[in-house]
């Protein structure tokens, strides 16, 4: 995929790559054999070792939005529902600019192998300025992008219509710190570095919790801000995440890449991401907008409907979110083996990643089949219990839906971040096009709107 398994035409960075390591001989590091024997390529350990810390930082991201939509449903039901389509309209912006980024993380791990450090801070560096630009020119078009919403959504209740709005606006503000975030975890993640990404998301997650909870219903001096308060919470917990990032970067331990030595602009390497990152991108906006694109059609049918769509999704991201966890870890693994050329180890890993997904999304799939209540009940709040009651039933129906889907779901999430680890982004975008807008959004659209009577509503 890139030039880091064949020999490179680029004597500079040949050089620097050499003076790099002239330079970090005096700093100690890990005997290379150790971790190989504890954790051998292509086994089980050595997936674990790299794949739970992300799962884990996958698990809470997860924890974040199931506790903002607990808040919101404390709230209002309408908080409620317009929580999911404000966040999807804002990350189906963020889906080609994140995904173009996100795809440094295949860059750092064939880089990575082949012994380039140089490169694996360089390829980092083009990312951020990708982020930043795009997460500003984001920031600018936010009166047109709220037109957009404003106009997907004239169906929509009309409370339900403002707040996603409102939600939307707050996030937008953090466009450039969600890439740049994102983008500086690869330097960790693509490494097989994990743990320091868990770390910090963890500590994000924390902070998001309960500056949630003091920004939607006040506390002390801050007042109530309602759902647009747990948009600013947001942006700030990743802000922080973006800080501590910085922070772990500027570790000792860290030094070997010479991180802030290999700043320039590389318009021939940023050229190589967007070639192979775009696909990556493409792929990302595929999925994230015809999801959006469903949730806009279920929004039509009203504000109960939109609500019980967000509960069953908001607890399917319980199972479905750590399997990002895992799919970043097959990507980075695949990648590291191409970058070292033994792809049949790679091969190895993609196999056991996907039995173990399929233990975890079965284990799932009968908890909801069996105790959904449970899950339910938690969002539940000051609403009393006869107006919880036609939410809570319609919420157990499209949980045995979700036991069903989330089985190809793991598939989906292992395969395709399998081929594009080894550089292969074009099948998965087909494939996503494919699976998701023919057969999830037009079979929605055509059954939201028959026959010419848009006010149709589905029963459940």
């Amino acid at each position: 995929m890139i030039d880091s398994t064949n020999s490179d035409p680029e004597s500079r960075d040949r050089q620097t790559d050499k003076s790099d390591s002239r330079d970090s001989v005096a700093i100690p590091q890990p005997d290379p054999r150790t971790r190989e024997e504890l954790h051998p390529p292509g086994s089980l350990a050595e997936l674990l070792s790299i794949s739970v810390p992300l799962i884990i930082s996958a698990g809470s991201f997860t924890i974040n939005n199931v506790i903002d939509r607990v808040y919101l449903s404390w709230y209002s039901r309408e908080a409620l529902a317009a929580s999911l389509n404000g966040s999807m309209f804002h990350w189906t912006l963020l889906a080609v600019p994140i995904g173009v980024c996100m795809y440094a993380n295949t860059f750092v791990a064939q880089y990575d192998g082949a012994g380039r450090k140089g490169r694996v801070s360089a390829s980092v560096w083009q990312a951020v300025y990708l982020a930043v630009f795009t997460g500003l020119v984001l920031m600018a078009l936010n009166e047109p992008a709220v037109q957009i919403l404003a106009w997907t959504t004239e169906s929509h209740d009309r409370t339900v219509s403002l707040l996603q709005i409102e939600y939307f606006q707050a996030l937008n503000i953090g466009s450039p710190i969600f890439l740049a975030t994102a983008t500086l975890s690869t330097f960790f993640s693509g490494r097989g570095r994990t743990r320091p990404v868990m770390v910090v998301n963890i500590i994000a997650m924390l902070f998001n919790c309960v500056g949630n909870y003091a920004l939607i219903f006040g506390a002390g001096f801050i007042p109530s801000l309602g759902i647009t308060g747990a948009g600013y919470a947001t942006v700030l917990s990743r802000l922080l995440a973006l800080g501590l990032f910085l922070a772990l970067i500027l570790r000792r331990e860290e030094a070997d890449y010479h991180f802030f030595r290999h700043y320039r602009l590389d318009w021939k390497l940023l050229g190589r991401m967007a070639k192979y990152g775009l696909p990556a991108g493409w792929q990302l906006l595929a999925d994230v907008g015809g999801f959006t694109v469903f949730l806009f059609l279920i929004g039509g049918l009203g504000a109960n409907e939109m609500a019980s769509t967000t509960l069953a999704f908001n607890i399917n991201s319980v199972a479905f979110i750590p399997l990002l966890g895992v799919g970043m870890g097959v990507s980075t693994i695949v990648g590291r083996r191409i970058g070292e050329g033994r792809p049949e180890l790679a091969v190895q890993t993609t196999w056991k990643s996907f039995w173990m997904t399929i233990i975890w999304v079965v284990s799932l799939a009968a908890f909801y089949l069996s105790v959904p209540e449970i899950l339910i009940d938690q969002y539940q709040g000051d609403h009393a219990p006869a107006e919880f009651a036609e939410l809570r039933d319609s919420v157990v129906v499209l949980l045995r839906f979700v036991a069903v889907y989330t089985l190809f779901d793991a598939m989906a999430v292992v395969f395709s971040n399998a081929v594009r680890g080894a550089g292969d982004t074009r099948f998965a975008l087909w494939f996503t096009f494919g699976s998701c807008w023919l057969l999830m959004v037009i079979p929605t659209w055509i059954a939201r709107w028959p026959a010419g009577a848009p006010s149709r509503r589905i029963s459940w």
